[in-house]
């Protein structure tokens, strides 16, 4: 069942995900808006948005779900040859704006982006807000690599990366990883299969395990997650 959220109030809440659809997998409702409170709630439910132009806004919880535990993380020797070579410097929320907006690009030519310009604003506002955070990855002063999400009690809903350099986004998912064992996140939420991720450590969980996983770690407090400056990737602890 495909619920119709238009002309709801943004704290009228998200039905069951359990109900959402096989076909297409997650669908659970459409329409409503972007609003920071809308939002948020959807993703302590483990729902996000997602949708193209011309659609209305769609709103997913995939099964099964694609998830990293911090403890998981998988650096294999070319990632922690890249972490202490490249040169790379990794800073958090310097560059939230620039980072979704690469995220945004085309991954190929031709080919259009899911992140609309409403979506970039609602995130933006987020990051503002204090909910949403980027990790940039730096090659002297160009960026070159990130990714974007929110976080949740001590749950970190990974949204999107790029890479414009070698393994540029793989740096960044590990800085995330080191502060997901100290901040800490218990769960790192990254939405559907995909065998850059799988090469990382992250793993498909069925919808019942998702659901627990979630429901504890969005209720346990969390330390803010403010701005850092860069600092050399070689110093990540999977550089070691």
């Amino acid at each position: 069942m495909i619920f119709d959220l238009d002309g709801t109030p943004p704290d009228i809440g998200f039905p069951d995900t359990a109900l959402a659809e096989t076909d297409p997998n997650g669908l659970l409702a459409i329409g409503g808006d972007l609003s920071g409170e809308r939002i948020l709630a959807a993703y302590r439910h483990g729902i996000f948005p997602w949708f193209s132009p011309g659609q209305p806004i769609l709103w997913w919880s995939p099964a099964p779900r694609m998830v990293l535990f911090p403890d998981e993380f998988h650096c294999s020797r070319s990632l922690r040859r890249s972490l202490r070579n490249r040169g790379y410097q990794v800073s958090i929320n310097l560059a939230f704006e620039d980072v979704i907006r690469a995220c945004a690009e085309p991954r190929r030519p031709h080919e259009g982006t899911w992140l609309l310009p409403e979506m970039i604003e609602s995130y933006v506002a987020l990051n503002l807000a204090g909910h949403a955070h980027s990790i940039e990855v730096w090659l002297d002063k160009d960026l070159v690599g990130g990714l974007y999400g929110i976080a949740v009690g001590q749950t970190f809903f990974g949204e999107s990366m790029f890479s414009r350099r070698t393994d540029a986004s793989k740096v960044a998912l590990s800085r995330l990883t080191e502060i997901a064992l100290s901040h800490p996140f218990q769960l790192i939420d990254c939405q559907i299969h995909t065998e850059h991720l799988a090469s990382l450590g992250a793993r498909e969980v069925g919808r019942e395990t998702f659901q627990q996983a979630l429901d504890r770690a969005v209720a346990l407090p969390a330390a803010e997650l403010g701005s850092q400056p860069p600092r050399p990737a070689a110093d990540i602890r999977w550089a070691d």
